[in-house]
């Protein structure tokens, strides 16, 4: 059996079709078999890194502003699906999983154009335009909550897909060797800062409010994103207890290390605290449909996570000092954490998608 994976733009597309790829492999399908698309952006050495095979084409996303870039889309649509459906022949691809962003249209076309089936995931509470656009001619909508089956109403909820290191996470034995790992004393307290896989602006400047904070009794563990990167590590150098990385690609240390989380809703990171039973500060992105305050919606009811304006950069600062200081608020709001979500969500797209080649 080959599978084709389209997935492209962010962390949010990419780590869920890498962590169903996994799973395909783990359920017996050679990973010679499985045949990635994407553009120019982190798939491009993601992917290849995590050695899979991958295709890229020349597409983007419609331009939010006037721009004369959307004026060549619709050829460039048509453009990568052409390369995409010759891929599908060439290499005997039996069905096409598209995880949403700007290659999901021309995936969707090939595998239409070639007759095979398509699968769609959508992450988001708030469906993304592509995979509404494509998800009615789908042979198979998968969701990742209700809130997004609400919109897609052939969706069947499975969860978001995570890495299968997440499925063993357990922070009481990790917790040390993931502190060694960072250089952070056994003893300390860890505030983790996560940005997202580009990056947060806002989120680096509350992580500067924190750290000039003194007295402050915890340890700082702040992943920037590579584009504000060297910025933050020039600025935490006076910071003995602010440890600042560019990357990191396997989050569950990070997670394993902290008290508490200062975070964006992109899904991957929701689910990540929901599978890791993490307390978190969820800053949502101010963007689009609040697509991201969504996606935190049912963490907050259950009391896993407080979520904030990123413009209360006052009252975060100080809700981070506050939770830090209150060890049976974290743990409560731990035990809520854990209690929402869904599981082994990357072995469910995966079976779905092999009981489906194979009837």
């Amino acid at each position: 059996m080959h599978v084709g994976i389209a997935a492209a733009g962010s962390g949010g597309h990419v780590y869920p079709a890498l962590a169903v790829a996994d799973a395909l492999v783990a359920g017996g399908i050679d990973r010679s078999g499985i045949v990635f698309f994407g553009g120019d952006r982190m798939e491009a050495t993601t992917v290849p890194a995590a050695g899979f095979r991958f295709v890229q084409v020349d597409i983007h996303g419609l331009r939010r502003s006037l721009s004369v870039e959307n004026l060549s889309l619709p050829f460039k649509i048509a453009a990568a699906s052409k390369i995409i459906g010759a891929e599908i022949r060439t290499s005997g691809i039996d069905a096409m999983i598209v995880f949403g962003g700007y290659v999901s249209g021309p995936a969707a076309q090939a595998a239409r154009r070639t007759k095979i089936p398509l699968i769609v995931h959508e992450a988001n509470a708030v469906p993304g335009i592509a995979n509404r656009l494509i998800a009615f001619r789908a042979n198979l909508v998968l969701v990742a909550s209700e809130a997004a089956k609400s919109k897609l109403k052939t969706g069947v909820v499975v969860g978001n897909p995570l890495r299968k290191a997440f499925d063993t996470f357990d922070r009481s034995s990790m917790a040390a060797e993931s502190k060694i790992r960072y250089g952070i004393p056994l003893d300390s307290k860890v505030l983790g800062i996560v940005g997202g896989s580009l990056g947060s602006a806002a989120l680096n400047s509350i992580a500067q409010g924190i750290a000039s904070h003194d007295p402050r009794s915890f340890h700082i563990l702040h992943i920037t994103g590579l584009p504000h990167a060297e910025a933050m590590l020039e600025a935490s150098q006076s910071h003995d207890d602010w440890t600042v990385l560019r990357y990191e690609e396997d989050m569950v240390h990070m997670y394993a290390a902290c008290d508490l989380v200062v975070s964006r809703a992109g899904a991957t990171t929701i689910a990540e605290l929901e599978e890791t039973a993490t307390p978190a500060i969820v800053i949502p992105l101010p963007a689009g449909n609040r697509y991201q305050a969504h996606n935190a919606d049912e963490l907050q009811t259950s009391g896993g996570a407080v979520v904030m304006s990123q413009d209360d950069t006052q009252a975060i600062v100080a809700a981070a000092f506050s939770l830090m200081a209150d060890d049976g608020a974290r743990s409560e709001m731990s035990s809520r954490a854990g209690e929402t979500g869904h599981r082994n969500a990357a072995t469910e797209v995966a079976r779905r998608t092999m009981e489906l080649v194979h009837g």
